[in-house]
């Protein structure tokens, strides 16, 4: 009896040290935990204002918004329809103006009752020292109203924990052609 108490003693004690490794290893997979704010090198939180202009090109031979999915039947609002983007941001609304970014990303019509895109994009710079951060754009664009609000719901490089607001206010539409120039004044929290 004493062998077999031994033999149990034994295997439960390797079978712990298989399951539970001596050397720390439950401690390196940690799913959160709490750091200093001052390790993580953000310097101090600025409030910053940008103006640019979004060129959605659905027309010619290299548009910069395509049609992804068509829209539903039978509505007058377009819903349904989804556009990918890769639009040029420029300093001022003519599309020759000096190109500060690319918003990247999709708007698809989300209202039954009137023309109302949901809008998902990244503002990806290439000017100055915001070369390579962008920060992100989500919200509801109910296009025929004179100025519209969507959200900063956040950002990378220069842009890291954004947040903040755009206002958005149609600058030209060609109903021929259905391209628009936006302009866009973002009010941005950043490090």
């Amino acid at each position: 009896m004493a062998k077999l108490i031994l033999q149990i003693f034994t295997i439960s004690i390797f079978l712990s040290l298989v399951a539970f490794p001596a050397t720390g290893e439950e401690d390196t997979y940690i799913f959160g935990k709490s750091i200093n704010k001052k390790t993580t090198r953000l310097k101090k939180e600025k409030f910053s204002h940008f103006r640019f202009y979004w060129h959605d090109i659905v027309s010619g031979s290299k548009p910069t918004s395509m049609m992804i999915i068509p829209p539903s039947k039978n509505t007058t609002t377009g819903f349904g329809q989804m556009n990918m983007i890769d639009n040029t941001l420029t300093l001022g609304p003519e599309l020759s103006s000096k190109i500060v970014g690319r918003a990247q990303g999709f708007y698809g019509a989300a209202s039954l009752n009137d023309v109302g895109l949901m809008m998902i994009m990244n503002f990806a710079f290439i000017e100055g020292k915001y070369n390579g951060s962008t920060f992100s754009i989500l919200g509801r664009n109910p296009v025929f109203e004179k100025v519209r609000e969507m959200a900063v719901i956040g950002g990378s490089g220069l842009f890291r924990f954004a947040r903040g607001y755009v206002e958005v206010s149609t600058h030209s539409w060609d109903f021929k052609t259905g391209d628009a120039t936006v302009q866009y004044d973002a009010y941005v929290l950043h490090y």
